[in-house]
């Protein structure tokens, strides 16, 4: 990877544990807002779109059957976060995005 890896849930899919309601990812939905509003920092990094069924084959092939919640960052030189307070810290640190006001 020459580049830092972003991985959120695709929008808007259906849960059949809910009769097939239609559900989003807050955090994802977070995420996607940050890459709308600094899209300069965001062409920095690649963002990968991924469904909501498991397994998540994009994001096994890169972290592994065990790390597939997300978002995930998936670090250039390897490593990752994917818990949203500590990606959302890489994304500041790493690629200059606001930080999130506690």
């Amino acid at each position: 990877m020459s580049k830092d890896t972003l991985f959120v849930l695709d929008f808007d899919w259906p849960d059949p544990a809910y009769e097939g309601r239609h559900f989003y990812c807050k955090d994802s939905v977070t995420v996607e807002g940050l890459l709308a509003l600094f899209p300069d920092r965001a062409a920095n990094i690649e963002v990968v779109r991924v469904g909501w069924p498991r397994p998540r084959s994009e994001v096994v092939a890169v972290l592994g059957k065990d790390n597939q919640n997300l978002p995930a960052l998936a670090f250039a030189e390897g490593g990752f976060v994917n818990a949203i307070e500590p990606l959302l810290a890489a994304l500041h640190t790493r690629h200059g995005f606001p930080e999130r006001h506690p």
